[in-house]
């Protein structure tokens, strides 16, 4: 079972945090790995069990990603896996936020996602699997986080839009809502004593997801197993949005 022995999987965002977990999951069940990041990645490829290069790429430029989507395509010849995983945030209360700022986030948490897929998508045969990460911010709204959240939420919608788009390509497209897991984007957050005291008090596992965590689902969601689900949006969260 979650055989990946000879797919390539894709991974945007993957030289840290859940991008890394992913990639190292992905490896370990015999995938090769392409990491898309503006970060250097090479630190990851050399951790991989399996081939794996990295790539320079900016969400934010359309000509980088056709560029890297090509390079790809010379290098491996075929995308079998494409996550979508790189992701900003920052506070944005609704008064206090630029339309730069605003932007921003937009940007790269969902046109980023678009943009990728359009051009990954023509490498990808029936079989092929989306996994785009998501997030409990964007099917329950925090305060504080208006572009973080409608970002998120806008995902999901793209999600069930690939999901029925594809069908007819074989090519499955589903969606996870991670809650707060242990990455550099959440390490000042997870220091303050106001935010751990929330976790103790609001997620009934009362504490932060590991990383890896992560990995068992994306596998799952990468492999033939998976077959039969697309469109689906699949909370991690430590049970939190229980009780939202």
């Amino acid at each position: 079972m979650f055989d990946l022995k000879n797919k390539v999987a894709v991974i945007t965002g993957a030289s840290g945090g859940l991008g890394e977990a992913m990639a190292k999951a992905f490896s370990l069940h015999g995938a090769k790995i392409a990491i898309l990041d503006l970060k250097d990645g090479e630190p990851i490829i050399k951790k991989l069990k399996t081939k794996g290069k990295y790539y320079h790429l900016d969400v934010l430029e359309e000509m980088n990603i056709e560029r890297v989507i090509n390079q790809i395509k010379k290098d491996f010849g075929k995308i079998d896996i494409l996550v979508n995983n790189s992701g900003i945030f920052f506070p944005t209360p609704i008064e206090e936020t630029s339309s730069k700022d605003w932007e921003k986030i937009i940007d790269v948490n969902l046109r980023g996602y678009f943009l990728v897929t359009k051009y990954s998508v023509p490498l990808m045969k029936k079989g092929g699997r989306i996994i785009n990460i998501a997030s409990i911010a964007g099917t329950h709204a925090f305060a504080g986080s208006s572009a973080y959240n409608a970002s998120k939420g806008a995902v999901i919608m793209l999600t069930k839009t690939f999901a029925t788009e594809f069908a007819q390509k074989g090519i499955t497209a589903n969606a996870i809502c991670p809650g707060v897991f242990e990455t550099p984007m959440t390490k000042d957050l997870l220091n303050s004593k106001e935010m751990q005291q929330m976790i103790k008090n609001s997620v009934p596992l009362a504490r932060p997801a590991k990383a890896e965590e992560i990995g068992g689902l994306a596998v799952y969601l990468a492999s033939e197993e998976s077959s039969y689900m697309t469109g689906s949006i699949i909370t991690l969260d430590g049970g939190w949005t229980c009780h939202l």
